[in-house]
């Protein structure tokens, strides 16, 4: 049959109009496939790492697999040689040389492996009626009405005067305890009901059940703390001091899966920012030589504003790069000024479900690929680094040439909120940033939802920007 032949109104509005396409519209079979064995990956890293400490050790494990080694500082390098720089435990540099000097810049990508939780305090255990529960400090911004009546695990470590310390996962394994936060029956739950949503759960009622079986052969007073303290004392040779020197975190106790009929999407604590910083670790695991030196940093603490030794505005991102640099004889601020970076954080995607906080021309879509914003902050822009329009000019042309699909974001209407990334922290080093990441379902709760679509996209961005030249 004789293929129609399109009107010149037809033609003039494929030439003009931008009409974004959904992502498996244009994915090849090839790439499909190639696309189920990225998240499968994926899921394994997220099961892996439900901690900056965890994703830092899953992460180094991956590298070194990869021919990457430590990076000490003073060694000599040659372009292909892949090494990395562990900062304290909770976050992670790598980089891979380039074969051109790094007085022409290098190719960034930067994200965070923090995400919402709840911290022990430091005096967290107390018995309460005959139960023992221990206290928490919601970290990063959460909705506390979500971390109610739902699993939890406890992971993170105990450093001991000794210098000893004692890494603990408990819940992970099969088989293991979990824990959980109360919450109000409904039948007495007629006052609760009347507080607005982000008051019906105040924070310091956020506390762990970690049990209710009394000490035996003991008339004492907190009988039930004692049993939970014999209980630890025996298992890990600590004592109620040690949890002062302690970082105890509960998180969710979900395993990542695949959602929906047809496995499109993938379901899972800590989408945010993991979904981004895997993509950013794997892309650069998958590199040859590039001809620019590629970077992958990997944050902590961006949730509470990339504040501390181990946050995006530590210099401990500086002297890595400044230690790479000296290998060449190039100064710092050289290198900075001709860079870029990415800073690969999750957007938020459209729900329909709640249409009226979003701007729906300016939303990023389930399976349309990488989200890409040149701007976040809140209301007029605050805390924003606001990319050029240049450095977006820039990144179109790299993900097009590349095959990538990607597509424009905001994060919401105006007025409706806001939020912030590691983006303006690189920008503040003189780097041209812009920020781009996978759009996310239910943005810091404990179960949030990507498409894999927009995964394998947002891996494959990330590839072509550290192949930039």
């Amino acid at each position: 049959m004789e293929e129609k032949q399109k009107t010149p109104g037809e033609l003039r509005r494929d030439a003009l109009l931008y009409r974004p396409k959904n992502g498996y519209d244009r994915l090849s079979a090839g790439e499909e496939t190639d696309m189920n064995v990225y998240c499968e990956d994926y899921k394994k890293f997220l099961d892996a790492g439900k901690t900056e400490r965890e994703c830092v050790d899953e992460a180094v494990r991956l590298a070194e697999a990869k021919g990457f080694r430590p990076f000490i500082r003073g060694m000599a390098l040659q372009p292909g040689d892949r090494v990395y720089r562990v900062n304290r435990g909770k976050a992670l540099m790598l980089a891979v040389l380039g074969s051109r000097p790094m007085s022409e810049g290098v190719n960034i990508g930067a994200a965070h492996i923090d995400s919402p939780r709840l911290d022990l305090k430091q005096n967290p255990l107390y018995e309460d009626s005959e139960l023992a529960f221990l206290k928490t400090h919601y970290y990063g911004g959460i909705r506390k009405y979500q971390w109610v009546t739902i699993p939890l695990e406890l992971h993170g470590v105990i450093a001991r005067k000794d210098g000893s310390k004692l890494t603990v996962a408990i819940g992970a394994a099969p088989g293991d305890p979990m824990f959980t936060v109360d919450d109000l029956l409904p039948h007495l739950g007629a006052e609760q009901s009347k507080k607005p949503l982000g008051e019906a759960i105040p924070g310091e009622s956020l506390n762990l059940l970690v049990g209710s079986r009394p000490f035996k052969d003991d008339e004492g007073s907190e009988r039930v703390k004692l049993a939970i303290l014999d209980l630890l004392n025996q298992k890990y040779n600590i004592v109620e001091e040690d949890f002062i020197s302690a970082e105890l975190v509960a998180v969710p106790a979900f395993k990542a899966v695949d959602v929906g009929f047809d496995r499109s999407l993938i379901g899972a604590y800590g989408h945010d920012d993991r979904v981004c910083a895997f993509a950013a670790l794997a892309a650069l695991l998958d590199l040859g030589t590039p001809e620019r030196t590629a970077v992958c940093m990997l944050a902590d603490k961006e949730e509470i504003g990339s504040e501390g030794v181990s946050g995006m505005q530590s210099a401990a991102f500086d002297t890595f790069v400044s230690d790479l640099c000296d290998v060449q004889r190039v100064p710092l601020k050289v290198c900075y000024e001709k860079s870029f970076c990415l800073s690969a954080d999750v957007t938020a995607a459209f729900d329909p479900n709640f249409a009226d906080v979003y701007e729906k021309r300016n939303s990023a879509r389930i399976n349309y690929g990488m989200g890409l914003c040149k701007y976040t902050g809140a209301r007029g822009k605050s805390g924003a680094s606001d990319a050029s329009a240049e450095v977006v000019a820039y990144a179109r042309k790299v993900l097009d040439e590349a095959g990538v699909a990607w597509q424009m974001a905001e994060l919401g209407k105006v007025d409706a909120g806001g939020g912030g990334t590691v983006a303006c922290y690189m920008a503040q080093r003189d780097i041209d940033t812009l920020d781009a990441g996978v759009p996310v379902l239910s943005m810091h709760a404990p179960f949030e939802t990507v498409s894999k679509l927009d995964c394998y996209m947002t891996y494959k961005g990330m590839k072509a920007v550290y192949e930039a030249k």
